[in-house]
This record gives structure tokens, C-alpha cells and sequence, in this order.
């Protein structure tokens, strides 16, 4: 890495529709700054996020992925968040298995009226994700680009 360029980690967020990703959009609305580093992809519920898509994003470069939906309970079809907690609990452990430190992927409730949260969380994970550095683990050199 040259010496004048500065780290900034590659983040891919997974936001559900319904709660996440508008709270996104109130994020934005409201004017409340959150890194540019963080890439939003948006999902119908956070129970439609297989595991293989974010072992993906690692092996794509991405150097963090968090995983943003309703919060228990809230969700716009009944039970979907309790099964991503389920899945999510399996994919840390085959995380954990494959070497990938675990503050690399993160799961967060946020709802449509917290886009203050969203900011405050987006900005807290880059943080994070940066002091660890680039992500190597999983890297496929030939989605790498130039």
C-alpha cells in the first residue's frame, strides 16, 4: 500500500426494506453523516440474507458486512428476524471456523423512526472494521480489481 494512501475498509450493509433501510433514508433525510465506505444492499427481510452472500462479500474484498433488520418482534412478516438470529448464530461459529475475526460481521435491529441509531451504528462499525485492517482471510485475487 503506498504510504499517501489511507486505509478506508470496504463495507457491505444487507438492510431489510421495511425498518432498515428506511431508517437509512431518514438517516439521510435528517442529514446525519455515516461513512461513504458502507454500501447498502437492500433485501425484502433481513431472513432473506443467505450466509453464502456474505461469505460473498468476503471473498468480493469486502472487509466488514453487517447485517441491519427489524427489531424482534417488528417485523413486517411476523417472524423473519427470528430466523436470521438463528442462522446468524450458525454463520458466526463457520466464521470463527474459517479464521474471520468476529467483529468483522455485526447484526443490528433497527427500525424505520431510527435513522440517528443507523448513523450512530454505521459510523461505530467502520470504526471498528478499520482498526482491524483489510480483510485477507478469504480473499479470491481473482475478483480483485485494480
Amino acid at each position: 500500500m503506498p504510504v499517501n494512501d489511507t486505509y478506508r475498509p470496504k463495507i457491505v450493509a444487507f438492510c431489510c426494506n421495511w425498518c432498515s433501510y428506511a431508517g437509512a433514508d431518514l438517516a439521510g433525510t435528517n442529514r446525519l453523516q455515516y461513512p461513504a465506505e458502507v454500501k447498502i444492499v437492500r433485501v425484502p427481510c433481513s431472513c432473506r440474507v443467505n450466509p453464502i452472500f456474505i461469505l460473498r462479500a468476503y471473498q468480493r474484498g469486502a472487509d466488514g458486512v453487517i447485517l441491519c433488520g427489524c427489531h424482534p418482534g417488528d417485523c413486517h412478516y411476523t417472524k423473519g428476524n427470528y430466523f436470521t438470529r438463528r442462522r446468524m448464530t450458525l454463520l458466526f461459529s463457520m466464521l470463527d471456523y474459517l479464521g474471520i475475526e468476529k467483529e468483522r460481521t455485526r447484526v443490528e435491529w433497527v427500525s424505520a423512526a431510527e435513522g440517528n441509531r443507523f448513523a450512530h451504528v454505521m459510523q461505530d462499525f467502520v470504526s471498528t472494521v478499520s482498526k482491524l485492517g483489510p480483510n485477507k482471510r478469504l480473499e479470491d485475487l481473482r475478483c480483485k480489481t485494480k
